[in-house]
């Protein structure tokens, strides 16, 4: 692949398979009558093409144990094909953007990419008025065969942060050259390319909302220090990190008090009370808590969540809560932190369990005529199946909850986080500025699987129910349980039911909730046996209710979650091992 040569700020443009190589220009000429000292990136008709040299390095980065591509992936735009386009490339600019911008490219110019890497392996840089970076997204949308899509959800876990593309490759059953390949056919960039392309927006999102070094920025987002951010942010956005930040709009930028801020923007819409309400009946005393009104909260009238996480092997803190009514598509995430190396892991975590960058469109698409449940969607288009912060913690939680009720099932889970956890002074550890409700960090799977069955049964747990959670914990510790996996829905209940003590019930509310499956469908779960015979007007078996449930796939779990919302019982219940259970989970 032939590369071209700076002079002064000129950078080349590489060929792609999948688009018309754009003319070669220097930034310093005509790029800058795109650009210059204007924000705005418009797509002046008469402006020429600037593009990039697109050479990947082997960047050196920090130890970050999750990092979400998913954080600047862009606004999936739907022209009523089947196939999904995240990013639009106009060749007469050499800028991508969302297909939303407001920019009006002549159509014979314009390229669709699924991917902002594909973009930029193009010779294209993200646009500086529509910021395709900062927009939420989802790599499902992507119509791409299976051991891709699942190299994909790696590679959003932060595998390549501690991986090359040979182990990656290992891991989905091909060589690298394979996966390579493949990449290139239908994402238009190689996996190297991808995380690279997600550290640096990372990057981006950091150098305008907030007023850390580069030093620390360069750290945070993966890279190994200030030069090689300078060279990949020059790279992919053909400006230099001090002209990006001069580049912010004033009022983009978040004011640090207390923490660091940090906008998460979501697919709306997106029922945040909704998700308060959920989370509020299940959360471990001492390790979240959730403030349903405005002045328990402290930030807005919509509530907020608060919960402890490891950053970097030390105690850190998250708030969560709505952002200002003028900015109606994100949250905001407050973290403190007593090092900034851990903010694309905790921006992660924060997405995956929000469901943020799932998009509602299709199951609401796919449910809301349907005759049965139909109202039920109408009435909360916003509403999303919760999922996890951390996946071992939300596995035990589930498996601890198996017949007894919501308020017991926190109760135990906060024991165990007391007995075998981590106790940690939050205002003296990183929230010097105000008081937390947080004071312990769950145990991960080793802590728990070192824990012994008899310890936890002296916390109260039945001999059978403590062989379920040490058992857990082994196989999750020993790695013959992957809770990040992305084998399909049958394969990963059929993996989990060969654990004792966990039967169709809790495989397919860990899938549902862990893994994220779409169709995931707990069928013998009393709360949904209630609320669906309450719209059918007759009793509902197990077989009867999935039978019922047929047609709701591919989105069962969505079906679910608006079922468990409408009825006086709104949350799990295991009948897997006891006929009659007493609660719910």
């Amino acid at each position: 692949m032939r590369r071209g040569v700076r002079t002064s700020r000129p950078t080349a443009v590489r060929r792609s398979p999948v688009a018309a190589r754009p003319p070669r220009v220097a930034r310093g000429s005509s790029a800058r009558a795109h650009s210059g000292n204007d924000s705005s990136g418009s797509h002046a008709a008469g402006s020429r093409p600037t593009g990039h040299d697109c050479a990947q390095d082997n960047i050196g980065h920090s130890r970050i144990v999750s990092v979400d591509v998913r954080l600047c992936a862009l606004m999936v735009h739907r022209r009523g094909q089947t196939e999904s386009v995240q990013v639009e490339a106009v060749r007469t600019t050499g800028i991508y953007c969302r297909a939303e911008c407001a920019a009006q490219p002549l159509a014979h110019n314009v390229s669709q990419y699924s991917h902002p890497a594909a973009a930029e392996a193009a010779g294209f840089r993200a646009c500086l008025r529509c910021h395709p970076e900062r927009r939420a997204g989802s790599l499902a949308d992507l119509d791409v065969p299976a051991p891709v899509q699942a190299a994909l959800l790696r590679i959003s876990d932060g595998f390549l942060d501690n991986a090359d593309e040979s182990a990656l490759a290992a891991c989905v059953g091909y060589s690298a050259r394979q996966l390579r390949r493949l990449f290139e056919r239908h994402v238009g960039a190689t996996p190297t390319a991808i995380a690279r392309s997600r550290r640096a927006h990372f990057a981006r999102c950091l150098i305008d909302d907030t007023d850390l070094t580069f030093g620390q920025i360069a750290r945070a987002a993966g890279f190994g220090g200030a030069r090689q951010l300078h060279r990949a942010m020059t790279s992919v956005f053909c400006f230099t990190p001090t002209e990006l930040r001069v580049k912010r709009r004033a009022g983009a930028r978040p004011r640090l008090d207390g923490g660091l801020v940090l906008s998460v923007p979501y697919l709306a819409p997106f029922a945040f009370t909704a998700f308060l309400q959920h989370q509020s009946a299940r959360i471990i005393p001492g390790v979240e808590d959730v403030a349903a009104d405005a002045a328990a909260a402290g930030r807005c009238a919509a509530g907020s969540y608060v919960r402890s996480f490891r950053a970097c092997g030390h105690p850190g803190v998250a708030e969560l809560y709505a952002a200002p009514p003028a900015d109606d598509d994100r949250l905001q995430l407050r973290l403190h932190l007593p090092t900034y190396d851990s903010i694309m892991d905790a921006v992660s975590r924060c997405r995956a369990m929000l469901g943020a960058d799932e998009d509602p469109a299709a199951a609401h698409a796919a449910l809301a005529d349907d005759p049965l449940i139909g109202a039920l969607v109408r009435q909360a288009p916003g509403l999303r199946v919760p999922r996890s912060w951390d996946r071992f913690e939300t596995a035990v939680r589930i498996v601890v909850g198996q017949q007894i009720s919501l308020k017991a099932a926190s109760t135990m889970c906060s024991r165990i986080a007391r007995r075998f956890g981590t106790h940690f002074d939050a205002l003296g550890a990183c929230c010097e500025d105000r008081h937390v409700p947080v004071t312990f960090l769950f145990p991960d799977a080793e802590q728990l699987a070192c824990a012994g069955r008899e310890r936890l049964a002296a916390l109260g747990f039945t001999r059978r129910r403590s062989d379920t959670v040490v058992g857990l914990a082994e196989a999750v510790a020993s790695g013959v349980v992957d809770l990040g996996a992305a084998d399909s829905l049958a394969d990963t209940v059929a993996q989990l039911c060969e654990l004792p003590g966990i039967g169709p019930w809790t495989a397919h509310l860990i899938a549902m909730r862990v893994y994220g499956h779409h169709d995931a469908f707990p069928a013998a779960d009393l709360g949904l046996r209630r609320a669906a015979e309450r719209l059918v007007g007759q009793r509902l078996d197990a077989a009867g209710l999935e039978a019922l449930a047929e047609p709701w796939r591919p989105y069962r779990a969505w079906a679910a979650q608006h079922l468990w919302r409408s009825g006086t019982i709104v949350s799990p219940t295991r009948t897997d091992v006891l006929p009659d259970p007493k609660g719910s989970t």
